[in-house]
Parts: C-alpha cells; sequence; structure tokens
C-alpha cells in the first residue's frame, strides 16, 4: 500500500490518509500513523486539505519551505527505527531525550536533525549512512 518508487502514490497516501482521519473512516495502520503525525502539525493541515493544488508540488532550497512529505516522513523513520530497535541503542536514547526535552514530539524533531545530517552526509560522500555517528548526535542532546 505505501512502499513504492512513484512520487504521486506515495504523495497520494498522506492526502488520503489526512482525509479519512477528518472522516473518522477505517484506516490501515500506516494511514493511521500520516494522520496522526499530520494532526500534530497543524502548520501543514491547509496544505493537505488541498490535493489538486499540492500533490505534484515541488521544494526547492530557494523557496525557503520545509517539504511537508520530507519532514513527516522522517518523523515515519523514527517510528519505524523505534519499532524495530534498529539501530539497537535507538529507543533508550529517545526514551532520554523525551525526558530530558519534556515532549516526546519534540524529540522527534531533534533526532531528525541528526537523522537528516547523517543522510546527507551518506550522499555527499557516496557512502552508506553510519549508524554511529547518528546515535553519537542524538547523545550530544543529552
Amino acid at each position: 500500500m505505501f512502499f513504492g518508487q512513484d512520487r504521486n502514490q506515495l504523495r497520494k497516501v498522506y492526502f488520503q490518509s489526512w482525509d479519512k482521519f477528518k472522516k473518522k473512516l477505517p484506516m490501515e495502520p500506516m494511514e493511521s500513523l500520516i494522520a496522526g503525525l499530520i494532526s500534530k502539525h497543524p502548520e501543514y493541515h491547509d496544505f493537505f486539505d488541498h490535493i489538486e493544488q499540492n500533490q505534484d508540488r515541488d521544494f526547492t532550497p530557494e523557496m525557503g519551505q520545509t517539504n511537508p512529505f520530507l519532514h513527516l516522513g522522517m518523523h515515519i523513520s523514527i517510528q519505524e527505527q523505534l519499532g524495530t530497535q534498529r539501530p539497537p541503542e535507538i529507543a533508550s536514547l529517545y526514551q532520554s531525550l523525551c525526558k530530558k526535552i519534556g515532549d516526546a514530539h519534540e524529540a522527534e524533531h531533534l533526532m531528525m536533525d541528526c537523522l537528516g545530517e547523517m543522510l546527507w552526509t551518506a550522499q555527499r560522500n557516496n557512502q552508506q549512512p553510519n549508524e554511529n555517528t547518528y546515535l553519537e548526535c542524538i547523545r550530544k542532546l543529552l
């Protein structure tokens, strides 16, 4: 349902999940996760209310806007890491960060900075992402 290479299909899942959430329709687990994340980001509500205007929209650094698909995708990545406990220390670091920050959602945002940095560095250097670098970045937040 969710995992694929087609950008439009992937984006459509976000819009459909939000629509189902607002209409209180039954959802698949991934749809519930996506809708829950969108609900925590009121700045994206209007965006996901307008599929016709926004499904094909591009986001470049010059535009100065955050890509909501990327942002929410990073949240999903963190949730997947926590669910699979991969990397192995991620759950304990997350719990410690949540305790320090006092807000799980904000803790995820901080972790997303580390995740993004790890992915950017790997891409820039044409290497595999380094989990140890990622975990060390999170440790520095504690």
